[in-house]
Parts: structure tokens; sequence; C-alpha cells
């Protein structure tokens, strides 16, 4: 058993805490020394871990539970998911239940008929990283179905490759932030940086840089300009604010290339040595394929911004080094592979990729560590094996696979066919928090034969399960952190003891894989102490592989952090700059070699919803659409200021930021004046797909014709039978589409999402999610 050092540290994905202790209890949590700008999130913690939604004991749906004894079977048996009482069972009862029903879906309908589900957020931890666990386990007894991508970034993630030959600039390889803020003299931020967005990151966080970024760019005399329905978007006094239309983007950019195109900007010489098919979209933006000049005067009408402004704009982006960032936010909307490629295209065009501080790059603050400029080292994870099972979904497309098996769906130039699924397996996250028309996906969650949860909270997704298991949480295992953005690795302390009966993933996964005769497999004979001490000796051979030194384990864990040198300036790389220096020795992974301003592959899938080139499509959803009549708000569901998407939802931190215990909605004053709204009514938000309760807070930081309410409130329906519950807390995933941003990359399209709004005059329902569920004894 490792031994808890006095110098005790936490880690947790907001940050690195020294806990203060009294009577065996945590009374607080202290940053880390080293961390200027720490996140105000850690106090949730605290609360959380005895408050009454904690699950303390393995519980199994009521009706599961009886319809297992009496030996039935079939999709009936999920019927009651997300309102029935739970059943308390002994540990290894519910072992030895989980165990069954894995085997008997395995034996009758194969491995492809599991799906692991799982999201990387639970824990900043590397051993007790929880999807990390239930792919190695699933892997250990003979597969799954997998899902690829993420909801943060997935079409751009299927985007990029097409068109610079990697995910470069999007998950790594990013120009620095003091690079592009000491070379560059204009920053045009599409999305902004918002710095709620920047508070966390995956893996854990030793300094937040944001604040510091932006400080150094006023410093420096940077011209920032912010491009987004919100003016807080971006942290700064030397920041201007240029209000656009949600979704709009695409046609700002291909109006800024025109100005470029007609008034001979266009750096032609790096246009013909470093990219191909400019031809192609220069005859698409002058209008020559379609009739329709992509002009400022054009793009004005879709957009909102001045023509003037778009035209002095993309002049200045030319006369200057200049750097374009686009927002993660940006993609996850109707056709949200358009707006990144058509970034490239237009940092293409002013020739500037790959010039020190110049160019683009994608997602800088929508985490933290992006930008950071940081040894190029890879940090251990836990390995999760081999899946014996090729399918996979995309991830955004498990409502469909629930409720359309077997049918076929195009992905990436490629048919498909969505596979039957008999049995989720989910351990880490919550779909019911990051999933778009939650009532959608209630509906398909009742399908499967079997549900199996994880977790440590009586939040929606496990109230929708029908075995339920009770995990510990950060602050009661011990853990090693670190994060591919960063430059430390951490000892993370057990301080508490864990809560009722809940027990780590891997004890849990343990013990199921003894049951299921893979048990030599998934441990491979170590306890947690053993995977620990060789994940850190993993990262000590790395380091020294690039010649840092990091010290032996005893010392690591009782000194809990160790930090690598920064990287110096004349070290820092911006993206793309090999290829630039020698565009035929560094050649791209595309079929060119070249950056693909027009691609053969993509044009060649025949996608009407993503062309060969970027193009301007009209999203489904947007104030300009006809549905605008019926619902003229746009929503745009933003990640919170007071927790991690839902975590810590229950803990006072989060709550405090609530009003008449909903989450709080921003609306233009103009808005609600049209409404006859005042700040503090509790407000209704509704739309074809749903309806739920928000507060109201009115703020002139929005373009009139918005609203914004953060994601991340538990889902709590209300109960009852209708097909459609009022949703009363403010979870505004009951009102966004489960549509796949195009063919291509099938990815999340939540910001686009048209809404009204009207003032709620019934009496208040409660919110009761904080609450356990109803628990009852066998057959009663």
């Amino acid at each position: 058993m490792l031994p808890t050092p006095a110098n005790r540290l936490v880690a947790t994905h907001w940050g690195l805490y020294r806990p203060r202790m009294s009577g065996g209890n945590v009374t607080d949590l202290d940053p880390f020394e080293l961390d200027n700008d720490p996140a105000p999130l850690a106090q949730g913690i605290i609360e959380a871990h005895s408050a009454p939604s904690r699950i303390l004991r393995p519980a199994v749906r009521r009706s599961f539970l009886e319809a297992r004894e009496a030996g039935r079977r079939g999709p009936g048996s999920g019927s009651g998911r997300g309102h029935e009482p739970f059943v308390e069972l002994p540990f290894d009862e519910a072992l030895d239940l989980a165990a069954a029903e894995l085997d008997h879906v395995r034996r009758t309908w194969g491995n492809a008929a599991i799906y692991g589900g799982s999201y990387g957020w639970s824990s900043a931890g590397r051993f007790h990283h929880a999807q990390s666990q239930v792919h190695r386990f699933l892997n250990s007894i003979g597969g799954y179905t997998r899902s690829i991508q993420n909801y943060s970034f997935a079409a751009a993630d299927m985007i990029l490759p097409h068109v610079i030959g990697s995910r470069k600039g999007l998950i790594d390889g990013h120009t620095p932030w003091p690079r592009i803020m000491t070379q560059a003299r204009l920053v045009v931020m599409f999305g902004g940086t918002p710095l709620r967005n920047a508070q966390v990151g995956s893996g854990g966080i030793s300094v937040h840089i944001v604040r510091d970024a932006m400080e150094l760019s006023r410093r420096q005399g940077v011209r920032i300009v912010s491009v987004s329905p919100m003016r807080d978007d971006t942290l700064g006094d030397n920041v201007e604010w240029l209000p656009i239309r949600p979704g709009a983007d695409t046609a700002m950019l291909l109006a800024m290339m025109h100005v470029l195109i007609c008034e001979d900007r266009a750096d032609l010489a790096f246009l013909d040595s470093h990219t191909v098919g400019y031809d192609r979209l220069g005859a698409y933006v002058l209008g020559e394929e379609d009739g329709v000049a992509k002009t400022p005067e054009w793009a004005a009408a879709i957009c909102g911004v001045p023509a003037s402004a778009i035209a002095d704009l993309a002049r200045a982006m030319a006369d200057t080094r200049s750097f374009v960032m686009m927002a993660w936010s940006l993609q996850r909307a109707d056709f949200g592979e358009q707006p990144y490629w058509a970034a490239i295209a237009l940092a293409a065009m002013l020739g500037q990729i790959g010039l020190p501080g110049g160019g683009v790059g994608f997602g800088y603050a929508s985490a933290n560590g992006i930008g950071n400029p940081i040894p190029d080292m890879k940090w251990p994870s836990l390995p999760q094996g081999s899946n014996p099972v090729s399918d996979y979904i995309p991830v955004a497309r498990i409502a469909d696979t629930l409720l359309h098996p077997g049918e076929r769906y195009d992905f990436n130039g490629e048919s498909r066919t969505y596979p039957d699924l008999k049995l989720i397996y989910w351990a880490g996250g919550s779909p019911f928090h990051h999933h778009q028309d939650l009532n959608r996906l209630r509906r398909a969650w009742q399908l499967p034969e079997t549900v199996i949860v994880h977790d440590s909270w009586w939040n929606a997704t496990v109230r929708h399960a029908d075995i339920v298991f009770p995990a510990t949480t950060t602050l009661e295992r011990n853990d090693i952190a670190c994060s591919a953005r960063d430059r430390f690795i951490a000892a993370s302390h057990a301080v508490l003891e864990p809560a009722g009966e809940a027990r780590d993933d891997y004890a849990i996964f343990s013990a199921l894989a003894e049951r299921l005769g893979a048990a030599d497999e998934f441990t491979q004979g170590r306890d947690t102490e053993a995977w620990l001490r060789q994940l850190y000796l993993n990262a000590r051979q790395s380091a020294a592989a690039i010649g840092h030194e990091l010290p032996e384990f005893e010392r690591f864990w009782s000194q809990s952090v160790a930090m690598l040198p920064p990287t110096p300036p004349d070290e820092q790389r911006d993206l793309l700059a090999a290829f630039r220096a020698d565009p035929q020795g560094q050649r791209l992974e595309t079929p060119s070699g070249r950056i693909e301003l027009f691609s053969e592959r993509v044009a060649g899938f025949g996608y009407d919803d993503c062309p060969g080139h970027p193009a301007w499509i009209e999203p489904r959803e947007w104030l300009g659409a006809p549905l605008a009549a019926r619902y003229p708000l746009h929503l745009l569901s933003t990640q919170p200021a007071r927790r991690l998407h839902s975590q810590y939802d229950v803990g006072a931190h989060s709550r405090q930021g609530k009003h008449h215990g909903r989450e709080i909605m921003r609306m233009n004053p103009a808005d609600a004046a049209a409404r006859g709204l005042a700040g503090g009514d509790v407000v209704r938000l509704f739309n074809d797909r749903g309806a739920c309760l928000a507060a109201l807070e009115i703020s002139d930081e929005l373009l009139p014709g918005v609203v914004q309410l953060a994601t991340g409130a538990w889902y709590d329906p209300a109960p009852g039978d209708d097909p459609q519950p009022l949703e009363r807390h403010g979870n505004p995933n009951v009102l966004t589409a489960d549509i796949g941003t195009s063919r291509l990359a099938q990815g999340p399209s939540a910001q686009s999402c048209l809404v009204e709004v009207e003032r709620f005059d019934g009496e208040l329902p409660p919110v009761r999610v904080f609450e356990p569920p109803q628990f009852s004894s066998r057959g009663t």
C-alpha cells in the first residue's frame, strides 16, 4: 500500500491542489503554487464526496432484476430505464449478474454486440482513466464495438487529414502562444478564446496559460479581433469585437478570400508551390462555378458583419503578419467541416502558413494547454490491448445505431452499416450530458438488452442503467497524472476513504475478468501500485530519451510533482514550418503532398453536404433559415464556467451559479424586451424537439437574436410518459439536433439550434436530479 506523504497532492483536469485536512476530512484545496491563474472549480469535489446523490452500493433496476430472476430477456427489459426504482445488491451478486450478462451476449451474438462507451474526463489520472479501463477490460474478454472521434472536434478530426494530411494544429503541433503573440501583429479569433473553456485540460494542468497569453498580446501591441456572437468570448482591453451570426463564419471567410483575389493580394507563389486546387476554389469564390460571387456584400447579408469590416480585415491580414484562430465550437454545427477548410484556404492565400507566428490553428483556449510550448515527449497511458472486433461507429451516432441497427450510412467515403448492439457498458462520462436531442436518446436507450454503468453519483446516465457499480473518486484513489499538453507529471494521492462500498474501476473490472476467465490478461498480475510504478517507469524512460531525468519513484511519490524544463524559444516550432521550408522533402500526407484547397478525394465521395472545396452551405438551423419564423432565437450551448462539462454539478460551486435551482440562460436586452421578460425570470426554452426551464440573465454581451445556455446541468425530465417531458433543470441538449455535421464526418451539430423563449408562469416544478432515486426490496 502506497503511503500518503505529508506533502500531499490531488490532480484534477482543472489543476493540481494541496489538500488541507482536519479530522480525516478535506476542508480545502489550495492551488498548486506555480499556477498564477488557478481555476475556481476544486471546491465542488469536497462537497460531492458525501452528497445525497452519491452511489454507495451496487444497484440493479427492479424490473430488470425480476426479469433475469424469471429467466426473461429481450428489448422489453429496458422499457423502464430512467424512472424505475433500484434494488441494492451485495457486490458479489451484482458482479455475478454483470458477468452473466456479458457472457450471454458474447456467446449469443458475439462481442460486436457489446458497445464500450466512455469519455476521458472522469479522472485526470492515467491509471484510473475510465476510458482506458473499460476498453482494456472489454478487449480482454474478446473485444467490443468501439467509437471513434470525440464530441469536441469530430468534424475537424475528419476534414483536416484530407486538407493538410494530418490532425496537426488540432490535436498537437500547434504554433505556440508565445510565437504568435511575439511575431504576429494581427490575430483573428473566430469563436473567440473563452477562458471558461481554458480552465480545463485532459490529463491535468500545472499552469493555466491563456490569461498570460492574452496579457502578452496586450504588452506586445498585438491587434486582436474576436469574430463571435458573444463579446465576452475573449478577454482583454485590446480586443475588437465583430459580432457575427452563428453558423455564418464560412461565408465571411470566403468573402475575405474574394478581397484577396480581386485586389491581387493573394500570395500566388505560395499557392503555386505549396497547394493544389487554387484554380477550382478561386472559380467558386469569384462566382464562376455557381454564378454567385462571394463578395463582402454577399457575405454581409448572411453573417451580419458589415461588408466594409470584412474587406478591411482581409486587407489588414494581408498587410501584416497575421494568424487565424478557429475555436472548436465552430465545427460542432451543420456542415462544420467547412469553416475549418475555409480558414486553411484563407491562411494559404495570405501565404503565411509556416511563417513565425503566422498561419492558422485550431482550438486555442478550447482547452488549456493548446499552444503550450512543451517538450516533444509521449507521456504514459494504460495499455488498452488489442480489439479483435473491427467494427466501430462515429461517436455522435450512438442513438442512430440503437434506433437503426443494420441500416446503411455514409462516413468519410465509406458506406457502412450500423451494428446491432445488445449490451452497453459505460464507465466514465455521461451520454445524457454530451449527446444531442436527449429525448431521442432516451427512446433509443430503451432498446439494448442490458446497460451497465460505473459512476460515483446518480446522474441521468446511471438512472438509465440496469446494473450500477459505485466507483471511487479522485480523492479516494492513488494515481499518476500527466498531460500531452503540459510538462508535469504528478502523484495524485488518496486522501479520503471510499464512500460506502465504492471501488476503483480497476477492482470492479478485475473481479469481472476473474469471473469471465480473463484475469491474467486484464491484470497481468499487477495490483494498482505495480501499475503505477510501471507507468512511472515508462515516463522516466521517455524523458530520458529526450535528455531529461525524472526522480526515482519513491522520491517522486513523496515530492508529489516533477516538472520538465520549458521549451526554449529557439526550439519552438510553427505549424507546418518544415513543410513551408521544404515542400518536396517534407511532403504532407495528402494525395498531392500539398495543402489541398480542392480535394479530388473528397469530391469523389459525391457528398452534397461536403463538396471538394470549402463552400457556403446554408445550415439547416440558423437565423437565416425559414424555421426562424417560428423559432427566432439561435441557441448557443457553450461550455460551463462553473464545472467541467457536467462533472460536479452536484457540488456547491456549480449550484451557486444557478437561480431558482436552474441553469442560467443569457439573452440580449432587445430580445428580452420584445418578450416582456425581466432578469431573474424563469423561462421556458422550446422547439420541436423538446423544452427546458432556465433562469434568465439579461446581457448586452450577446448579439441580438442569440441566447446562451451552458451545457452540463444534470438532465432532469419531469416524470410521466410524455415523449418530450419538460426538462426542469436547464439542459440545452433536449433542444439540440441529433444530426451529423455531414456524411463526411458525422460529427455532432449542437451549435445549429433554433428556439423560442417565453416566461414560465406556472408553479415551478422541483429539481430532483440531485436526490438519490427510489429504492425497493426484491419483489416490492
